[in-house]
């Protein structure tokens, strides 16, 4: 039995690197996704915030000449990729898997609503914010 009903998890975009020195290392996503498949599996609901620097930093962006605004805007945009990405290899095990995104993209992801977030939750799906 959990000891918690809800949890948030924060997974760092660099840690998607694993191995690698950019992008997502495919069995690191898998071993997340495996984690998850099992706090899920206990009945506890999840959302997770993910972000986005194994592909682009935004501050760093700023640092190496690029708009300090839209170093940002890519930097949320590698967050979705990665967002993207779990939810891919969350659905690759049968879990129900909803990503939501404050950006308006909606070929890709849902937009951000709390109660939309929170009823997805209610019905054991994952939810991932990028």
């Amino acid at each position: 039995m959990a000891i918690y009903k809800r949890i948030l998890l924060k997974i760092s975009g660099e840690s998607l690197m694993g191995e690698k020195q950019y992008g997502i290392d495919e069995t690191r996503l898998g071993e997340y996704a495996a984690q998850i498949k099992e706090i899920a599996d206990m009945g506890v609901q999840i959302g997770i915030v993910i972000g986005g620097g194994n592909i682009f930093r935004g501050l760093s962006g700023a640092s190496k000449g690029f708009d300090r605004v839209k170093g940002d805007q890519m930097g949320m945009l590698a967050t979705v990729i990665n967002a993207l990405a779990l939810a891919d290899a969350l659905e690759s095990l049968d879990v129900p898997v909803r990503v939501q995104t404050a950006i308006t993209m909606e070929q890709f992801a849902e937009p951000y609503i709390r109660n939309r977030a929170v009823r997805h939750m209610e019905k054991d799906r994952v939810v991932i914010f990028g």
